[in-house]
């Protein structure tokens, strides 16, 4: 009866092979995957998960997703690729992977896990960090990439990381400093802390450190850096550290720099005032003003979002609705228009919020002209170069235009022979004569005769008489009068170059 019975045999359709092939192949990626067990792999604390020192060398699978903390630090994890979680954590907020062996991240490694907050990724291998590496973390705000072996930063590496507040770079092979980080029009605009400490910087953006805000200047560290040794860095450290920022004044004996030369000495940045570079000691410089133009006085604090109000020289608070120059902005910062002579002296700053108090003083120094002085110089230059040129012309119209010369004179008869010394400077008759009183004026001059006795001023008389009689007088009086025609004796030529220092007398 079996011999009679036709043979069986099984035969299976073509797709449950294929369904078996397939269920085999998806198995095979996840045979090497460790399955999260929350009582022998990792330690769950209600949303907390941790995966520290159990010798992971890669990510456990099947992440809860009310996961809020995940610690997978000190593991022997390499690579932080694109389907370490192939579901999605909404609610992971913090994930930490520090003193790993990673030394790679996926250009996808976040995009599950876009709303991070807190990113630890330090003591790791890292080399490179490429462009847009960190895309989808836009809600991250503490980075730390510290003890790495970063040599290149991307310039867009971090460009949208737009809640970004602390970024930690140190002791890494950075040798450019990322100022697009920090720098105007392009920072990250709630960036309060860059740590760019013991790297291989050495040469620093100087002029735009120098006009950041002060709350950025107060978390900017780049000590232990090999920085070069110039005036300008003393100039730029001693302003932090006089106004107290936190970056300077921690870490002051931290900021070394190399010295030109083929030594290579390091010493510190502080002392580059007098020992080694003597470089001018440093002062805060005065605000300054010109009159009737509007000033902005910034108040500017190693805070952010405090609360801000002002008082003018002599301690004048500065009241909304009083009738006064100054304002306060919206922005904190004062605002004085029209500038004024007598507003100059130290106005004051003070800032408060829930944790910080901050006072900042700015004295005003108000110049006692307007801005566009250069067009006043020019015009009393102007018009000084005129007044010159009239002057010119005034002496050479005195020297060549004279009304009255010689040949216009009322003597103009007188002989050649008239002595014109006498006629300039023994002549008491002017020039226009009034005839009524010709006879009376129109008298000789004479000296006294004092052969041997002095005269006012110790010198003889040239006659060489001691008795005058009225004849002596008359041929005086001829003498005097051939002086006028060339025939002098030696002792009356004598008495004419005596002329200024004797006395004479109108007889």
């Amino acid at each position: 009866m079996l011999d009679q019975l036709p043979q069986w045999r099984p035969q299976c359709p073509r797709w449950t092979l294929l369904l078996s092939l397939g269920t085999v192949l998806l198995w095979l990626p996840l045979a090497h995957m460790t399955t999260l067990n929350c009582h022998k792999i990792c330690i769950c604390a209600s949303n907390i998960v941790s995966c520290s020192k159990m010798n992971l060398t890669e990510v456990p699978f099947n992440i809860p997703t009310y996961t809020v903390v995940l610690d997978l630090s000190y593991n022997e994890l390499k690579r932080l690729k694109a389907e370490w979680t192939p579901d999605r954590l909404p609610n992971l907020h913090n994930l930490l992977a520090s003193h790993n062996e990673i030394t790679f991240l996926s250009s996808e490694a976040f995009i599950y896990v876009k709303h991070l907050r807190y990113l630890d990724l330090s003591s790791n291998n890292l080399r490179l960090l490429d462009e847009f590496i960190f895309e989808p973390l836009v809600n991250l705000e503490v980075l730390l990439l510290y003890n790495n072996r970063i040599s290149q930063i991307d310039r867009a590496a971090f460009i949208t990381m737009i809640n970004l507040q602390k970024l930690y770079l140190s002791q890494n092979q950075i040798s450019r400093f990322p100022a697009e980080l920090v720098k105007e029009k392009s920072r990250l605009e709630k960036l309060s802390l860059l740590d760019m400490s013991s790297n291989r910087i050495a040469v620093l953006p100087i002029d735009e450190l120098r006009v950041l805000p002060a709350y950025i200047k107060n978390g900017l560290y780049f000590h232990n850096n090999p920085l070069h040794c110039n005036c300008d860095l003393y100039t730029l450290l001693a302003h932090w550290y006089i106004r107290k920022l936190n970056s300077a004044v921690d870490f002051k004996d931290d900021y070394t720099c190399v010295l030109p030369g083929p030594q290579k000495t390091q010493v510190l940045a502080f002392d580059l005032s007098h020992d080694y570079m003597n470089c001018s000691t440093f002062k805060e410089e005065d605000e300054e003003a010109f009159l009737e133009q509007t000033l902005l006085l910034k108040c500017d604090t190693k805070h952010r979002n405090m609360f801000k109000s002002w008082t003018l020289p002599g301690n004048v608070p500065v009241i909304a609705g009083n009738n006064q120059t100054a304002k306060v902005l919206y922005d904190g910062n004062l605002q004085v228009s029209p500038v004024k002579a007598d507003d100059s002296g130290t106005y004051t700053c003070f800032a408060t919020s829930e944790g910080f108090n901050e006072t900042v003083y700015i004295v005003l120094k108000v110049h006692n002209f307007t801005m566009d002085r250069s067009g006043e110089s020019l015009n009393t230059a102007y018009t000084t170069l005129v007044g010159c040129l009239a002057s010119v012309v005034l002496v050479l119209m005195y020297l060549y235009l004279t009304p009255c010369r010689c040949f216009c004179c009322p003597n103009k008869d007188k002989g050649r022979g008239d002595d014109s010394i006498h006629s300039s400077m023994l002549s008491v008759t002017p020039t226009h004569e009034d005839p009524a009183l010709k006879a009376e004026i129109n008298r000789h001059v004479a000296f006294i005769d004092s052969k041997n006795s002095q005269g006012q001023n110790g010198k003889l008389n040239p006659n060489g008489d001691e008795e005058e009689d009225d004849e002596e007088e008359e041929d005086q009086d001829a003498e005097a009068g051939s002086l006028m025609k060339g025939k002098r004796k030696k002792s009356v030529a004598e008495s004419i170059s005596s002329v200024f220092s004797d006395t004479p007398m109108v007889v």
